[in-house]
C-alpha cells in the first residue's frame, strides 16, 4: 500500500464512520472556545467542561475577563494544569482582544498568534471550529496517529513539520475533520500508552507490520 492508498484507506473510513465532527470541548462563542482551547493544552477537554460553565457565566466575553484580575480568573481554573500561566494569559489576551480588535476574536493566524497563550495550534483550531478555514492543529494525539499510522514521514519530526505532510496529502474540503478524526483516534483508541489495536480499524494495515522505512 502506497502512501496515497493509505491516506484513501483511512480517510475514507472516517468519513463513512464520522461524517459529522467537532471538538469535544462545550462552549457559547468563538471568545469562549478561545479561552477553552488555551485552558486545554496538557489537560482533558472533560475537565476543562468542568471548569468552563461557571467560568463563563461570570466572565462570558473578552470585555467582562479584560476587566478581571488574575487572581479573579485563577479561583475558576485553579483545578487545570498550570492554572497560574494560564489564567494570566486569559487576562491578557482578553486586554488585547479589547484594545486591539474591538472585542472580537480574529480569523486569522497572523493575528491570533499575537495573543498571549495562543500558539499556531490553538490558531489553528480557532481558525478551523469557529471560521470555518482549512486549518489542521497537530496536538500531541494527532502527531502521534500520523506517525503510528504511516500518514508522514520520519523527517516530519516537529507539529509543523507533520501539519505540512498531512495538508499536502488531504483535501482541502475535509482538513478541518481530519484534525478531529486523527484527534479522537488517539484519545480513544491509538492511545500513547497501550493503545487498543484489537479494536483499530486500521490494524490490518498499521505500520507496525511492515518496514517503517518503506512508508516516508
Amino acid at each position: 500500500m502506497n502512501k496515497k492508498e493509505r491516506y484513501q484507506y483511512i480517510l475514507d473510513y472516517f468519513r463513512n464512520q464520522m461524517p459529522e465532527v467537532n471538538t469535544e470541548l462545550e462552549f457559547g462563542s468563538v471568545f469562549q472556545l478561545l479561552v477553552a482551547v488555551v485552558l486545554s493544552a496538557q489537560c482533558t477537554d472533560k475537565r476543562i467542561n468542568q471548569v468552563t460553565p461557571q467560568l463563563f457565566s461570570r466572565f462570558p466575553d473578552a470585555r467582562t475577563m479584560a476587566e478581571a484580575e488574575v487572581d479573579d480568573v485563577l479561583e475558576y481554573v485553579k483545578s487545570v494544569s498550570y492554572p497560574n500561566s494560564k489564567a494570566k494569559h486569559l487576562v491578557e489576551l482578553s486586554r488585547m482582544l479589547v484594545s486591539d480588535f474591538g472585542g472580537e476574536v480574529p480569523d486569522n493566524l497572523d493575528d491570533l498568534v499575537k495573543l498571549p497563550g495562543v500558539g499556531r495550534k490553538t490558531a489553528n483550531v480557532i481558525q478551523a471550529v469557529a471560521f470555518g478555514k482549512s486549518t489542521l492543529a497537530v496536538d500531541t494525539h494527532v502527531y502521534r496517529v500520523s506517525h503510528r499510522l504511516g500518514l508522514v514521514s520520519k523527517r516530519a519530526n516537529t507539529p509543523l513539520k507533520v501539519e505540512q505532510e498531512l495538508v499536502s496529502h488531504i483535501p482541502e474540503d475535509i482538513i478541518p475533520q481530519a484534525h478531529h478524526w486523527l484527534l479522537l483516534h488517539g484519545r480513544y483508541v491509538c492511545t500513547s500508552r497501550a493503545p487498543h489495536c484489537e479494536k483499530c480499524e486500521f490494524n490490518a494495515i498499521c505500520p507496525k507490520l511492515f518496514d517503517h522505512s518503506k512508508l516516508g
